[in-house]
């Protein structure tokens, strides 16, 4: 039991820090420079991410182990996911236009884009490449997501005492979010060997 716990500790751990979706593996990487330039988009855009990740993860658990192996269709894996995927997302665009019209002009074109992002569909992909078990994958799904969240928040957070920083006019912009990120990256690699990871 203790060991069950563990394993699904450092799942959690690894997924959230040591190979971080946006700052170890890369993937996703659109809508965090693209929305990273306000703390409140960041937030809205962390917490639908969260969201659609972990659940259509769970969704596509049970899609590929009950309904595409047993009819041998593990061909349509990549439409099924990205169909359950693309659902989630219209309900999260509808939520969010209903209950915070703010939220939702300040995500504008990257809300949709959550349909298309790598990193929801990499976390799919991957919990059924690694052979995870439903609860391991929502295990990795969660610390995926939360490890997104917790980048795009310090990435906008940084951005937003960039603006008040003498910046060389060649850097201002995307250049010094590139260097910013690559720093970020570099201190993520430090997590490298936690746990034996």
């Amino acid at each position: 039991m203790i060991s069950n716990h563990l394993n699904l500790f450092l799942i959690f751990i690894s997924a959230l820090l040591v190979n971080n979706i946006l700052l170890i593996r890369f993937i996703g990487l659109c809508s965090f420079f693209g929305i990273s330039q306000s703390l409140k988009s960041s937030l809205g855009m962390g917490m639908a991410v969260t969201f659609v990740m972990v659940m259509s993860s769970a969704i596509t658990w049970f899609v590929y182990n009950f309904l595409l192996i047993p009819f041998h269709l593990q061909y349509l894996r990549t439409v099924s996911f990205i169909l359950v995927i693309a659902t989630l997302v219209q309900l999260v665009e509808r939520f969010i236009r209903k209950y915070n019209s703010g939220l939702y002009q300040a995500l504008g074109i990257y809300l949709p884009l959550v349909t298309t992002n790598c990193a929801i569909l990499a976390v799919t992909f991957l919990g059924i490449d690694y052979r995870l078990t439903f609860l391991q994958s929502l295990i990795y799904a969660l610390g995926v997501s939360l490890g997104y969240f917790l980048a795009i928040i310090l990435f906008s957070s940084l951005r937003a005492r960039m603006v008040f920083s003498p910046i060389p006019a060649a850097f201002k912009g995307i250049p010094i979010a590139f260097l910013t990120a690559g720093l970020m990256s570099l201190a993520f690699l430090g997590f490298k060997g936690l746990f034996g990871l």
